[in-house]
């Protein structure tokens, strides 16, 4: 029997979701979970074990309407029907971390933007751990924070942000905000407007006191401008491939070191020594660094973090050299931006597969690396007809491919040796897989198939 009114209703049943329902359990609140779609079995068996009652394959608006505060999975849009009926009568909707925050007092490090969260994430959650903190993985990594400060918590917790989640977030302090960049990336989800994307980034500053810290790309454009309007309550601490100023506390300087400055012991080490490549992987070793020694990690660590780190799946990930050719798997890159920095690290000619779910990309930021690197282009997904629409006549091998195993049998034969195969779609991955890491595990299975 479904109670009429609960204290927390929850909105999706994924690890964010069940994560949310157990804290709210574990705090004495009455809680309930629904989900549209199907809840996996995992997350149903557990939600069993612990009595926590929800349904799935529909929205009980007789209960979800009546609840005293939502807890909103960050996949659910604000358009969808449920949660525009709960805006329009004034329900509370937070987010699994705004929810979780309020029953802990640990250091929240939380990492945003639209590209290099997940690995930064993980470097620096790789660098405390290396110097001996006790800290927690959360956000779109690892467990929830929810579950984490319910059943397992930390003093320390280093937390990969989206911009859905930072939508409903209000009162969620983090002690550390680090904002790697911003470009065009879910825009249908912002009405196509480009601000509207970018001011959710800059929430992430939001709460923040004078002794926080603040870390961003100096040369990012938007976040330049928008710190030159509303000010930083907290210490800033950019960084940049150069030198932009006095304020600029990393860069990369003429000797081709990473430098810090600014904080305690300036640190130093050579470029060539990190163990990630590529311009994109130079930003977020100086942010990781940054964000170390803001919080008095030794140099000594940050060194060895620095060199020994080993790289999320899906990104950039090598999976193999067949006959002379390279095949790099770098199934994360879901947006244009991703996919630039792919291709800039990448030093050889490439046949990039491309396509999937278009979430409104503007592929002229990749035109002219995709002219003088790529060899042929492969489109994997069901409407392809926007990339044709941009591509065809610039580049003299192109092919449609509507499943993994024949976008890789076709870029085995366009492939010469010394060639890469750089499976970096530039979208997202629903139209023929589950997600990004089905896309990336079907390429990795095709290629070593090969």
């Amino acid at each position: 029997m479904i109670e009429s009114r609960y204290d927390i209703v929850v909105l999706g049943a994924g690890e964010s979701g069940v994560g949310a329902a157990l804290l709210a359990q574990a705090m004495g609140l009455s809680v309930f979970v629904s989900d549209y779609g199907r809840i996996a079995p995992n997350y149903r068996e557990e939600l069993d074990r612990h009595a926590i009652r929800y349904e799935e394959g529909q929205h009980s608006e007789g209960v979800i309407l009546q609840a005293g505060e939502i807890i909103k999975s960050p996949g659910i849009p604000n358009t969808t029907p449920i949660v525009c009926k709960l805006c329009a009568q004034g329900t509370s909707i937070v987010s699994e971390i705004e929810f979780a925050g309020r029953y802990t007092d640990a250091y929240m490090v939380c990492i945003t933007g639209s590209n290099g969260k997940t690995t930064t994430t993980m470097w620096l959650y790789h660098t405390l751990r290396k110097a001996g903190l006790d800290v927690g993985l959360a956000g779109n990594v690892g467990y929830s924070l929810a579950r984490q400060v319910a059943y397992d918590p930390h003093a320390y917790y280093v937390i990969e942000l989206s911009s859905f989640q930072l939508d409903n977030m209000y009162d969620f302090r983090a002690n550390v905000a680090i904002l790697l960049n911003i470009t065009p990336d879910h825009l249908d989800r912002y009405d196509h407007q480009f601000e509207l994307y970018a001011e959710a980034k800059m929430r992430i500053t939001q709460n923040q006191r004078s002794e926080d810290f603040f870390i961003y790309w100096e040369e990012d454009p938007f976040i330049s401008k928008w710190l030159k309007e509303h000010g930083a309550t907290a210490c800033c601490l950019p960084f940049a491939m150069k030198q932009q100023s006095n304020q600029t506390t990393a860069w990369i300087n003429n000797k081709n070191e990473l430098v810090v400055t600014n904080l305690n012991s300036p640190f130093a080490m050579e470029e060539e020594l990190l163990v990630l490549s590529g311009m994109h992987n130079r930003h977020n070793a100086m942010a990781t660094s940054i964000a170390a020694k803001a919080m008095n990690i030794k140099n000594e660590v940050i060194r060895e973090a620095l060199q020994d780190f080993k790289n999320v799946p899906h990104r950039l990930e090598k999976i193999a050299r067949v006959k002379g050719v390279d095949y790099i798997n770098d199934s994360k890159a879901t947006n244009v931006n991703s996919t630039w920095y792919a291709l800039e690290s990448v030093k050889t000619k490439v046949i990039l597969i491309l396509g999937g779910t278009d979430k409104g990309n503007d592929y002229t930021d990749i035109e002219s690396l995709v002219l003088s690197k790529v060899d042929g282009l492969i489109f994997l997904g069901v409407d392809n007809t926007k990339l044709h629409k941009f591509f065809d006549g610039k580049i003299a091998r192109i092919a449609d491919a509507r499943s993994m195993q024949e976008a890789v049998s076709l870029a085995y034969k366009m492939a010469s040796k010394g060639d890469t195969v750089l499976l970096s779609p530039a979208c997202a991955s629903f139209d023929l897989f589950r997600n990004y890491e089905d896309r990336g595990d079907q390429f990795r299975h095709e290629v070593l198939n090969l």
